[in-house]
């Protein structure tokens, strides 16, 4: 089953499971089916259910809260993440804060969804990673889309939160199979938190004896992995990736999370042991640098196990940049497998 399968599954799920969630946005009806196809055959299925909208983001994330504040459940489609900033009043000064401003806890059952990224030639306004925009805001939980997380498990997480998602979507793992990982690498799930769907781990025989430790969300996944095939070819370098699907509330610092866990109790097979004996540990993801996700992982990692790092841990960031739609330029600006390739060198370098 390729990713959009498994997503439009999730989504069918959702509809025949509880008759008060809708599904709404711009041409997401059929025969269309979205511009990714990912709601193809809700409509038919769920005509009542399935609201195809004008053009107007501000408007459709509204409506879904308005839906969430009354009890029901509502998932937006925004054709393209980028025009997710024109949500962004509906989404940080109203669903966000409709959980907790009215004296009593209101459940907000809200998800919206953010086809993101570059690698598709959709140049500078319809290719950018705005993940680091949502971090950190109180009431608003932000997912990504992985190959190695069921998102049927993490749409019912999302909603089961009561707290409003953004779930944001690379847009190149669409076609790309589930749970797919290069030869000779091995992929398990490790819990985290209270309310997540867990930590994707890849790895070749024993995950905390892998050289170099990456952490990145799921859009990178496909990168990462083929770099870190490559990098055991060459140089017998072993890597171990950790992918969580929930970035924000931090699954990887959740005080029963993999990380504080296990700084507290060695050996308990969570990311703590991977990262003391690994020679190098890096943070991934697409976004350019400067306030991100992985700029708080990083810190926090700093602060959690100083005395137990080898060395500072290592970012990687596209170019800050537009993004161009030429493919030469665009491979240039965006993070790829040779970027992250290097980066692992030059992290293990003496």
């Amino acid at each position: 089953m390729r990713v959009a399968e498994n997503l439009n599954a999730a989504l069918h799920d959702v509809l025949e499971a509880d008759p008060a969630a809708y599904v709404i946005g711009e041409d997401i009806l059929d025969p269309y089916g979205g511009a990714f196809k990912v709601t193809k055959g809700l409509s038919s299925r769920f005509p009542g259910r399935v609201l195809g909208t004008p053009i107007s983001e501000a408007g459709i994330t509204g409506l879904a809260a308005g839906l969430a504040l009354c009890g029901d459940a509502a998932i937006v489609e925004i054709m393209f993440g980028d025009f997710v900033a024109l949500a962004f009043d509906q989404i940080v000064n109203f669903a966000a804060k409709s959980c907790s401003m009215y004296g009593t806890r209101v459940p907000m059952r809200m998800v919206v969804r953010c086809p993101t990224g570059g690698g598709r030639g959709y140049g500078p306004t319809h290719s950018q990673s705005l993940q680091k925009h949502f971090i950190g805001v109180p009431g608003l939980s932000v997912y990504e889309m992985s190959p190695l997380h069921d998102n049927r498990a993490v749409m019912s997480a999302m909603l089961a939160s009561g707290e409003p998602s953004v779930f944001f979507e690379d847009k190149v793992l669409y076609t790309r199979r589930m749970y797919d990982v290069p030869d000779p690498f091995h992929s398990d799930m490790i819990p985290a938190g209270n309310t997540g769907p867990g930590v994707a781990r890849v790895f070749l025989d024993d995950p905390e004896e892998a050289d170099c430790v990456i952490i990145a969300p799921g859009g990178m996944v496909d990168r990462v992995t083929r770099a870190m095939r490559a990098l055991l070819l060459d140089y017998e370098v072993t890597c171990c990736l950790y992918v969580p699907s929930r970035l924000y509330p931090f699954d990887l610092f959740d005080s029963t999370g993999p990380l504080e866990s296990g700084a507290q109790a060695a050996g308990s097979g969570g990311l703590a042991p991977a990262l003391r004996r690994a020679r190098a540990v890096l943070v991934v993801e697409e976004g350019t640098a400067g306030g991100t996700w992985g700029s708080e992982v990083a810190h926090r990692i700093h602060r959690l196990m100083w005395r137990d790092l080898r060395r500072p841990v290592a970012q990687v960031n596209s170019v800050g940049s537009v993004i161009p739609a030429a493919a030469h330029l665009e491979s240039a600006v965006l993070v790829g497998e040779s970027t992250i390739y290097d980066a692992v060198l030059e992290a293990l370098r003496d």
